[in-house]
């Protein structure tokens, strides 16, 4: 029986003490899980603002610069270390205190240029929310020990971080500052996915729709760089999916992306 995830979301707000500060809500879950459509929904529903870590990378020069200084991997955005936790949280600052005339300039990030859009191309919310909705694949994910990382799990670490050292960098990261703003949130969900083995599948339906062609007609060259592209998240994807998370409810998925009734909670 499917279950509608954006009725847990709605009870949060309704919930929450609309005199104080609106509440920081977190959507979480593997790329292609149908996070960001769930909150950009329950936004519109609820009167809500909504940001996506994925609005919150740091520029392409300061990727660079990280990936000169700590390790090449450093440049690719997406694992922990890549995003503006500051940036994140002056924007969830002033959205807390926004009353109802305000405008809220809300960052975001053109991944054709993979590089943050100047502010004045940032799109805004006016007044007050009654709710901010962030939806991001590792949102709650827990920190590994320095165990789990001596072994590389698939081709990219294999080749590319034989020695651990950026495994090690986004590993000191979750387990820093990432922990550190996750613990900011009043409530979470995890869209659970059944398994890593279908976050490819459905990866190339999103570049199918980008494209405006079916999945059969995704060009192999596309298909092999999604192959390699999700390989930077499946570390933190198969340990969040194992249980290396914190969240407050877990909505499992099918293959086919619906959502069956939560199956249990925890922080």
């Amino acid at each position: 029986m499917a279950f509608d995830p954006i009725e847990v979301l709605a009870d949060w707000v309704r919930g929450a003490d609309l005199a104080a500060a609106p509440p920081l809500i977190g959507v979480a879950g593997a790329q292609g899980s149908g996070k960001t459509t769930l909150a950009r929904r329950a936004a519109r529903a609820l009167g809500a603002a909504h940001l996506s870590l994925d609005d919150i990378y740091r520029t392409r020069a300061e990727r660079a610069q990280a990936a000169a200084e700590v390790h090449p991997l450093m440049g690719v955005r997406g694992p922990p270390g890549t995003h503006d936790l500051d940036l994140l949280f002056e924007v969830v600052d002033r959205l807390r205190a926004a009353g109802p005339d305000d405008v809220t300039p809300l960052p975001a990030f053109d991944k054709l240029k993979d590089d943050r859009l100047p502010e004045m191309d940032w799109p805004v919310f006016h007044g007050r929310p009654r709710a901010i909705l962030i939806d991001g694949w590792c949102l709650g994910a827990t920190a590994q020990t320095a165990g789990d990382l001596l072994t590389p799990i698939n081709a990219l670490e294999r080749d590319h971080d034989p020695d651990g050292g950026w495994r090690r960098a986004v590993n000191d990261a979750l387990a820093g500052p990432y922990q550190a703003a996750f613990a900011r949130f009043d409530h979470r969900l995890f869209l659970a996915a059944p398994g890593f083995d279908v976050v490819a599948g459905w990866r190339l339906e999103q570049e199918a729709g980008l494209m405006g062609v079916p999945v059969q007609a995704v060009p192999p060259d596309r298909r092999a760089a999604i192959d390699a592209f999700v390989q930077h998240f499946e570390r933190i994807t198969r340990h969040m999916l194992a249980g290396g998370v914190r969240t407050d409810v877990v909505v499992p998925l099918d293959p086919a992306r619906v959502s069956l009734p939560p199956a249990w909670s925890r922080r």
